[in-house]
């Protein structure tokens, strides 16, 4: 049996692995952490302001469309506000994991957030709207996850699965235009 405080054969460095018992206060950040946390978590703050930006303006258009016929683009308008609320959550729980703090501040989410907010009557101004704001938040992401690239694992595995779904998103919209 060998000694783990020795190098495997694998490259592990178990040396590095054992100094991430140390500094316990940092919860899972690591010394070994290669990402840039300040711009991580200000990038990740940019986004969290982006989706309750969505949010408000899904949910904006949701209780404001009406008619029958709009019934089935008002249950999706809903559906997306429940979504962008997941990625908010998101966002803030990967924030506070990287000892940072979420920025819920109502008075700079138009000046930090991606997207912007919507207060159209018309349907179809709404669904384009809409589609305009998914579009500019999966072009965020790309870039954020470009930039992270491989040195922060977790957070670019968060914003490829939030990415996805503001694709999904694109596509709801897209299919909505008349």
């Amino acid at each position: 049996m060998s000694d783990i405080t020795q190098p495997q054969a694998s490259g592990i460095d178990t040396a590095a692995i054992r100094e991430a018992a140390q500094n316990m206060a940092d919860g899972p950040v690591t010394a070994g952490y290669k990402g840039d946390r300040e711009a991580v978590l200000k990038m990740l703050n940019d986004a969290l302001a982006t989706e309750l930006v969505c949010i408000n303006r899904y949910k904006r258009h949701y209780y404001t469309v009406s008619g029958r016929a709009n019934s089935g683009i008002k249950a999706e308008f809903l559906e997306h506000a429940g979504e962008e609320a997941q990625h908010a959550d998101w966002l803030a729980e990967r924030i506070v994991q990287l000892n940072g703090q979420p920025d819920f501040n109502p008075a700079t989410l138009p000046a930090r957030s991606h997207a912007e907010y919507d207060e159209s009557l018309e349907v179809q101004s709404m669904v384009r709207s809409n589609l305009i704001a998914e579009r500019v938040a999966i072009e965020a992401y790309r870039q954020m996850i470009e930039r992270i690239g491989d040195t922060d694992p977790v957070t670019t595995q968060l914003l490829v699965k939030i990415m996805a779904e503001e694709e999904e998103h694109a596509d709801d919209m897209r299919d909505l235009l008349e």
